[in-house]
């Protein structure tokens, strides 16, 4: 990740007390908040080893066909009109058949074809996860933290976000900043940066920052669950929006979960979007946000966008 290349496994733990050797960790933890961490030996600066890959053949199926998938975004709109909910990210997942490939020269060619800005690629006995995440979930620089959330997506060639994609982003930037308000020293937390339009490869993000001071002595462990899962991948509120997904979805998995590295009282950690893993086949998540001015039908093809341009990397076709 970032031109951090760690080799030579020494351990494999659950437990997020582990991080507080000090030592070089990747990190990835499911969105149903399953915590894995790696601990490597060896950490240099290095180009990521080149890998070939050859493109999947045949077709991509999806946990939600486009009717369900639409009859899921109007059940979200009646929970927002019920007032049980405001906002939902309403996610599906991809799958094709294991071809029996390391999905270490996918990622080769999501570094060549799809950069971004915090792409990694983890693979450790049971994980094997490829991402091209463009969002950050935290970075820890000593006590400073910082989250980036990302909440609107549109075509690269678009204009100017609207009302619906601006006002899902303030919400979600309120959301981090209760969930900062956890972990950080009273009167820190701040937005330095609010509904910004980022470029990336064939889209826009609109993109706000969150930053803080972490309390004296806090643990990872608090950490973790002060902000899991990620508020830009669940809703608002946090808690009736994963009750809202986990009645209508399967387990998103590594997918919307963190995904990165920690040492000591540094750390690099994505929200895991635009990802690939291995699990009874090669995965796919792609999702969208859901409030009660969403257009079913264009919340679908939100999805749709997201996905295409990494599925074409990867291979097969998307129905």
């Amino acid at each position: 990740m970032g031109g951090r290349l760690a080799t030579d496994l020494v351990e494999i733990s659950h437990d997020p007390a582990c991080l507080s050797d000090g030592g070089f960790w990747a990190v990835s933890t499911t969105f149903e908040n399953h915590f894995t961490a790696a601990k490597f030996a060896t950490v240099v600066n290095a180009p990521f080893p080149t890998t070939p890959w050859i493109p999947l053949q045949g077709s991509w199926s999806s946990s939600l066909e486009k009717d369900q998938y639409v009859g899921y975004v109007e059940r979200i709109r009646s929970a927002v009109a019920e007032g049980w909910v405001y906002q939902v990210n309403a996610c599906r997942r991809l799958t094709h058949a294991d071809d029996g490939q390391s999905l270490r020269g996918l990622f080769s060619e999501i570094l060549k074809n799809n950069p971004a800005p915090w792409a990694c690629y983890m693979e450790i006995p049971g994980v094997m996860i490829a991402s091209a995440s463009p969002e950050l979930f935290l970075s820890r620089n000593e006590s400073i933290v910082k989250t980036s959330p990302i909440k609107g997506t549109q075509p690269a060639n678009a204009q100017r976000f609207g009302a619906k994609d601006q006002a899902e982003n303030v919400m979600i930037v309120d959301l981090m900043r209760n969930d900062f308000g956890r972990i950080c020293k009273s009167g820190t937390v701040e937005v330095p940066r609010l509904l910004s339009s980022e470029e990336h490869p064939g889209l826009q993000h609109l993109v706000s920052d969150i930053q803080g001071e972490l309390l004296d002595d806090i643990p990872w462990s608090q950490i973790f669950t002060a902000l899991s899962p990620p508020g830009s991948v669940s809703g608002a509120p946090k808690s009736s929006a994963v009750q809202v997904i986990s009645g209508n979805e399967i387990d998103r998995g590594p997918y919307c979960g963190a995904l990165g590295w920690v040492e000591g009282d540094q750390a690099v950690l994505s929200v895991a979007i635009r990802t690939f893993w291995k699990d009874a086949g090669i995965n796919f998540g792609t999702g969208a946000g859901i409030t009660w001015g969403s257009d079913p039908t264009a919340e679908w093809e939100e999805t749709q966008l997201k996905a295409r341009r990494l599925i074409s990397i990867a291979g097969g076709e998307l129905l």
